[in-house]
């Protein structure tokens, strides 16, 4: 997906978050492939493995079998149909995660040619809060903010200034 650039903000961001929440002696469970972010945070001393590839609305023995003490999900959740079940499954205490926001005046992204580069989902941040709060999870801290795209156009001067990603960092609610 990155071959020739990653998106370096949007990594910015979410590692100066992630690092603001965790500490590098936690284990991390990071859903989805072994990716660019990935190596990004075990430089900076996290332990870190990936789910396989699965398709996590059908299988979710990785997520059962995992001791991790924290997992993040990192632009995943909108590529699923029913991120209820993996956010329930989920043993681990901690979690932090982001998704990018449904913008207002763009449809939801769409690959032609790879089916698992699509979103089902994008969401509104407080849609994203109540699948939080509805699958036992406390949002303890969270952020919005934009992506400019460096081309020329109405949609990109919105997306100057107009919140593209959110990212929350939530602990499993006391039973």
């Amino acid at each position: 997906m990155y071959e020739r650039q990653y998106p370096k903000k949007r990594y910015q961001k979410t590692l100066s978050f992630l690092q603001k929440h965790i500490p590098p002696n936690e284990t991390i469970l990071d859903l989805g492939v072994e990716n660019p972010f990935t190596h990004i945070m075990r430089e900076h001393g996290y332990s870190v493995d990936n789910t396989g590839g699965e398709d996590l609305d059908l299988d979710l023995s990785s997520i059962q079998a995992s001791d991790a003490s924290v997992v993040t999900a990192f632009e995943i959740f909108e590529h699923l149909l029913a991120p209820f079940n993996v956010l329930k499954e989920i043993k681990a205490g901690k979690l932090v995660a982001s998704v990018p926001l449904r913008l207002w005046f763009s449809t939801a992204y769409q690959s032609r040619t790879d089916e698992w580069d699509r979103h089902f989902h994008e969401f509104e941040a407080w849609q994203f809060d109540w699948l939080l709060r509805k699958t036992g999870w406390d949002i303890i801290d969270s952020q919005q903010w934009a992506h400019p795209v460096n081309k020329i156009g109405i949609r990109p001067l919105l997306r100057q200034f107009t919140p593209r990603y959110y990212i929350v960092y939530a602990e499993r609610s006391a039973l």
